[in-house]
């Protein structure tokens, strides 16, 4: 070997390495599915998974809308009878089926993805998952079809002829070898490619028509330059099995996956995106962003699997005539939030400030309830901070400002006592309940009984009620007449009695109809004890006056009868 053909040897040696490396480098590592392919019988489906896994969730689909899941322990054979679709003889058809693996997940795997979770860091959560090998595609799908009540069995794909190259049975002529053209080709016509293509082929619109059992374009990407794309994708129509779907797919050839697919019997506008970039589910004519059309009860379905490493939760959002609500599927398919139609504008309105409004666009405070008039709103202030309130809830023109409002205090409020419950009307605090449970009433502050008014009338510890009887507190001051309090007295008839809420308490007193005016109330429905206390009071002077001038009396006579004796 000469100099020069050695030099060129090496050159074609290392451009070939090259060209290996590049290709390498360019076609992406496949992980292949967890779940492998599916073995038919007439009464059963088995599925097998390559990886460890906690459970495995089985999800059908079908004519009429049919749909049922179902899972299976770690160690459980996968398996799908017929009498498991429910029905005792299943509705003839294509079912579509997607398997999806639960992997095993330690304890503290779980416990790194819920503090992140509840951290609201994602980035961590997908990290935790990538390191426990949860971000990979675990989840496979494919068809069955069941025909007479049983399933049809897997009887192979239909095979190509002996050589490989099918004869067309209305063929003029057997196939042609292969066609080499090393120049651009134009056909100014119709094209048929298919095994099934015959001569005078009746085309009508067609532009490029694919004709035989199984029809599939493939891009097939050579790049083998490092840093170029070089997947391969597929357009697929139908599965090529017996008994498997009647579809139309997208599929990623190199990644083994397939991210669209459009199943035989979809109705029409299923999807579809005006020229504005609306998209339609079921409608040619999206207004908005999305629209999605349908004769009952359209939805949205949110499902959180737990194959991440999280807490399985799906949530539904939907509405209809009677509502727009949001479901709690997992929870049982309870409805947390439900609008009803004809609610007005505003019913529940979040500021930018992240006050509340219910029933207004312009909430005052944390939470602000309007009415239809201003005696029925109610306005709200909570937890602001140490010195502040913690809660407030006003109404009729908002806190300190209308008619009343109740405050609850925090231990950080500059106001003592507190903690502490108080009520006002307008800007006046009426009552306080202390932090040793004290009730002050009339607007004072600091009670130091279990019940004092700020007129001075309390309740002691002990039970007792004393009333305020400060001068300072008193007008039009007169001495009681001694006629009218031996009048009052005569008029009063002291009687045994029950209240109509409890009949078995009895007590003693006086009906208030029948007292004197001078110690009933005004309307003769109510009597203050000390009133009658005070008539009690003056009579028993006035008799212990005329006690005494009789006992003055007896004490003179006894006199005078001692110095008659003698």
């Amino acid at each position: 070997m000469t100099q020069a053909q050695s030099r060129g040897f090496g050159m074609f040696s290392f451009l070939a390495v090259a060209i290996s490396v590049a290709a390498f480098a360019a076609k992406p590592v496949v992980e292949t599915s967890p779940i492998g392919d599916p073995n038919i019988s007439a009464s059963a489906i088995q599925w097998q998974s390559s990886v460890a896994y906690d459970r495995l969730i089985l999800t059908v689909s079908g004519p009429e809308g049919y749909t049922q899941s179902k899972e299976f322990g770690a160690g459980q054979a996968a398996l799908l009878r017929v009498q498991d679709l429910g029905a005792k003889v299943p509705a003839d058809g294509h079912y579509t089926w997607e398997m999806r693996v639960v992997p095993r997940i330690s304890a503290e795997t779980r416990r790194q993805l819920a503090a992140a979770r509840a951290a609201g860091d994602d980035q961590a959560a997908a990290r935790i998952q990538a390191e426990a090998g949860l971000n990979r595609d675990l989840a496979r799908s494919g068809a069955f079809a069941i025909r007479g009540g049983s399933f049809v069995t897997g009887e192979g794909e239909e095979p190509l002829p002996s050589g490989g190259r099918k004869v067309a049975a209305n063929a003029l002529k057997p196939a042609p070898l292969d066609v080499v053209t090393a120049d651009d080709a134009i056909i100014q016509g119709s094209l048929c490619v298919g095994l099934d293509c015959v001569n005078n082929e009746s085309f009508g619109f067609d532009t490029i028509r694919l004709k035989e059992n199984n029809t599939r374009i493939k891009f097939d990407d050579t790049s083998t330059s490092a840093g170029f794309p070089a997947n391969d994708w597929q357009l697929t129509a139908n599965d090529s099995a017996s008994g498997g779907a009647s579809k139309f797919s997208i599929e990623d050839i190199s990644g083994q996956k397939v991210p669209f697919t459009v199943t035989a019997g979809a109705p029409t506008n299923s999807v579809f995106v005006d020229s504005t970039g609306r998209l339609g589910l079921r409608t040619a004519t999206p207004v908005l962003d999305l629209h999605i059309n349908t004769s009952n009860t359209p939805a949205i379905r949110q499902e959180q699997n737990n194959s991440g490493g999280f807490t399985a939760q799906t949530w539904d959002i939907g509405g209809n005539e009677a509502n727009w609500f949001v479901r709690d599927v997992t929870g049982g398919s309870r409805l947390p939030l439900r609008i009803r139609p004809g609610a007005p504008t505003s019913s529940i309105d979040i500021a930018a400030n992240g006050f509340v409004g219910v029933g207004t666009a312009s909430p005052d405070q944390n939470l602000d309830v309007r009415g239809p008039n201003a005696t029925t709103n109610v306005l709200a202030t909570f937890g602001f901070g140490s010195g502040t309130n913690a809660l407030n809830v006003g109404y009729a023109g908002g806190i300190g400002r209308g008619v009343g409002f109740f405050s609850a205090v925090g231990d950080g409020s500059s106001v003592a006592p507190n903690p502490s419950l108080r009520f006002f009307t307008a800007t006046s605090m009426r009552l306080i309940i202390d932090y040793q449970g004290f009730l002050g009433l009339g607007g004072l502050f600091t009670p130091t009984k279990p019940i004092e008014h700020l007129n001075g009338a309390f309740l002691s510890a002990g039970g007792v009620w004393t009333n305020a009887s400060s001068r300072d507190l008193k007008l039009n001051i007169c001495d009681l007449d001694s006629d009218e309090a031996m009048r009052t007295l005569d008029g009063l008839t002291a009687v045994t009695y029950s209240y109509k809420v409890d009949p078995r308490e009895h007590h003693v007193g006086f009906i208030a109809e029948d007292a004197p005016d001078i110690v009933a109330s005004k309307d003769h429905k109510g009597m203050s004890p000390m009133d009658v206390v005070a008539v009690l009071t003056k009579v028993v002077q006035e008799q212990q006056k005329v006690i005494g001038e009789l006992s003055h009396r007896v004490e003179q006579l006894e006199k005078d009868g001692h110095k008659s004796q003698k």
